[in-house]
């Protein structure tokens, strides 16, 4: 039953996406937008998947990254987008704070993974896009910082060690306290 919710909801997603920005020439401002509409409408039509809110959001990234690149838009360019559309969605169609982040942050390296694209800035995106998006909708910035930061940093461990470094690499230059966050996650 869940499956079937989540790859009707990649697939939705992709094609939204796709739908969204044919003919756009500035995916970088129009994704936010296509994105975050396209969650609230699937989510709506969904909403008992909620209780799998962690999944759900991962199912929205992939399937934007993947309409992404079918239209041959740049996949690190439209990450932050991608990110803030999802949580956005999210969160105001009733979702969690700690499920949007984590999942959309997750999935993102994931799918950067399997894309071939650079994964330590993907993570900075992904990261940047959650704080943004709780930013905008009026969630705890600080927590979401630690929960994107913390979301990467699994997610990556469960890549390679390599990727985990990358990862941890780029989040400590590019992002404000993540560095106190990694340091924390030692201990």
């Amino acid at each position: 039953m869940i499956f079937s919710i989540i790859s009707r909801l990649v697939n939705g997603v992709k094609e939204g996406v796709k739908a969204g920005l044919q003919g756009t020439s500035d995916t970088g401002s129009a994704i936010v937008d296509v994105v975050k509409n396209t969650t609230i409408t699937l989510v709506k039509g969904t909403g008992e998947v909620f209780s799998k809110g962690i999944e759900v959001a991962g199912s929205i990234v992939k399937g934007a990254l993947f309409g992404v690149t079918d239209i041959g838009a740049s996949v690190i360019g439209t990450i932050k987008g991608i990110v803030m559309g999802t949580i956005s969605g999210i969160m105001e169609s009733g979702g969690k704070q700690d499920q949007a982040v984590k999942g959309a942050v997750a999935q993102t390296i994931y799918s950067a993974k399997e894309l071939g694209v650079d994964i330590g800035k993907a993570s900075v995106e992904a990261v940047s896009g959650s704080v943004d998006a709780v930013k905008k909708v009026g969630g705890d910035a600080a927590e979401a910082t630690r929960q994107a930061v913390m979301a990467a940093l699994e997610a990556a461990k469960n890549v390679s060690d390599e990727t985990l470094t990358a990862v941890k690499d780029a989040l400590a230059t590019s992002i404000e306290g993540a560095k106190d966050i990694i340091e924390a996650a030692k201990k």
